[in-house]
């Protein structure tokens, strides 16, 4: 059984490489994928602007232990633009979607621990060194649109951007136009729907705010 899947794991990075980068650079296998994501859609295009290597980026690893790893599966539906700028882990239940006028960026030593959705129609940007726990949903969309009456478009997709060394606790929600600034924590249950300035800040709530300062945080 453990044969199967490693043997299912490599023919599904094998095509994955392939599919996404030239000759040389596939064949170095920088992408891994466990037997447990499912490829929904694989257009658009993947850019990795740091040096390759083998395993660089993982997706659907294991990472938590109190989920089903067994039976909880990534998702890969891309149709837009992917850039990683370095290393990445993408863990077990995941989904990645990307419309096709979709922008994501995920910067060097990216973590999503498990069961996170990250949903980009417009652009959606990780600085360096995030860190994001699990059930943790984060879109530049609201997939539906709303019109006045007048038939304007009154909730455009809108970027999310997001920092460097930024930790995003569980089961917290980024929505469409926010942005949060380099080195803060995102407590656990949050809703972030705006600007998050200043740094070294714990934010929480619904909506989030500031509830303490002077802080970092160790991986």
């Amino acid at each position: 059984m453990k044969n199967g899947k490693y043997i299912r794991s490599v023919i599904r990075s094998v095509f994955f490489n392939l599919k996404y980068f030239p000759l040389l650079q596939a064949i170095k296998l920088p992408v891994l994928l466990t037997p447990n994501v499912y490829l929904k859609v694989t257009k658009g295009k993947i850019t990795i602007t740091a040096p390759i290597r083998t395993g660089m980026i993982r997706i659907g690893e294991e990472g938590v232990g109190i989920f089903d790893y067994k039976h909880s599966r990534a998702i890969w539906e891309v149709w837009g633009e992917v850039i990683f700028q370095g290393t990445a882990r993408i863990g077990h239940g995941s989904k990645i979607s990307v419309g096709e006028a979709g922008k994501l960026t995920i910067g060097d030593e990216f973590l999503n621990s498990a069961e996170s959705t990250i949903c980009c129609f417009n652009e959606i940007t990780f600085g360096r060194h995030c860190f994001l726990s699990w059930d943790i949903l984060i879109m530049d969309t609201d997939y539906h649109k709303i019109t006045d009456t007048e038939g304007k478009v009154i909730n455009p997709d809108t970027p999310v951007h997001i920092g460097e060394n930024v930790w995003i606790g569980c089961r917290s929600v980024i929505l469409k136009g926010s942005s949060i600034n380099d080195n803060n924590i995102i407590a656990a249950g949050s809703l972030i729907s705006g600007t998050i300035n200043g740094q070294n800040q714990v934010i929480g709530g619904v909506p989030a705010k500031v509830i303490r300062t002077g802080v970092n945080w160790i991986p």
